[in-house]
């Protein structure tokens, strides 16, 4: 893993090159609802087991069924994965309910076009993958 200093390497790598950010592809359908009403469903999610973190699932925005706008909240920048920008659904006007890293560090490119949605706020949860993997 490269530990440089240009704009696209994660600066907390190279602080602490040890640090694991895991991304996953799953094929299992992943939905996402608040109050019954379903925000994103997909079969392409990315499952991110990220060290000191709780596993997130991250939806293509492409997946993503209702139209999100900016939320009034400031970014925030992570040292592992870069500069994120926090999504309310359009016209609720309510807190985030969601997240995206549209220019990710090198080292987490693939989160690009991927939106995470709060899970004390947002049902996330988690289906059969199809076809299903059978013990039979």
């Amino acid at each position: 893993m490269s530990t440089g200093t240009d704009s696209t390497r994660s600066p907390g790598f190279a602080a602490r090159p040890d640090y694991r950010v895991d991304i996953h592809a799953r094929r299992n359908l992943v939905r996402a609802t608040l109050n019954g009403v379903r925000l994103a469903e997909t079969s392409r999610s990315l499952l991110v087991d990220e060290q000191d973190h709780g596993l997130v699932f991250y939806f293509p925005r492409a997946d993503v069924l209702v139209d999100l706008a900016p939320s009034d909240a400031p970014s925030t920048r992570c040292p592992y994965k870069g500069e994120a920008t926090y999504w309310s659904v359009e016209g609720d006007g309510g807190e985030p309910l969601c997240w995206s890293y549209d220019d990710p560090y090198e080292q987490v490119a693939r989160l690009r076009g991927h939106v995470a949605f709060y899970q004390d706020r947002v049902d996330v949860s988690v289906h059969q993958a199809h076809p299903a993997v059978s013990g039979r």
